[in-house]
């Protein structure tokens, strides 16, 4: 994929991106994107980025035909990064869940081999 919203913001390492989370204050909405820990470093190392709220007056038939209803609307660029963040968190979730659901599946067949080994030689006792 290319990412184009993402590199056109500065965004390096798109590979190492972990997670990402959003949060609105008065008049803007912050999407700050957390990338994977490298060796030796203490902390998540994360790019911060701020959305201006765009405000728009729009007609309320309510008010009879007047502009009094105000509407904030998230940044289409920010829709756009988002969707391209849950392209890449959703894709690395899913390789992370088949690795864990394979090592599941290995450790059950070993609990399963242990004990049929275990009940052969209870046999072989018995002989």
């Amino acid at each position: 994929m290319s990412y184009e919203t993402l590199k056109s913001l500065g965004v390096k390492n798109i590979e190492n991106i972990e997670r990402y989370s959003l949060r609105s204050e008065i008049d803007q909405d912050i999407l700050k994107v957390y990338f994977h820990k490298q060796k030796g470093d203490l902390f998540h190392r994360s790019e911060k980025f701020k959305f201006a709220r765009v405000h728009r007056a729009v007609r309320d038939d309510r008010q009879h035909g007047d502009y009094n209803t105000a509407l904030n609307e998230v940044s289409p660029i920010l829709i756009k990064m988002m969707a391209e963040l849950d392209k890449i968190v959703t894709h690395e979730k899913t390789e992370r869940d088949i690795k864990q659901k394979i090592l599941s599946d290995l450790r059950h067949l070993e609990k399963v081999v242990a004990n049929k080994v275990a009940e052969i030689e209870a046999d072989l006792e018995k002989l």
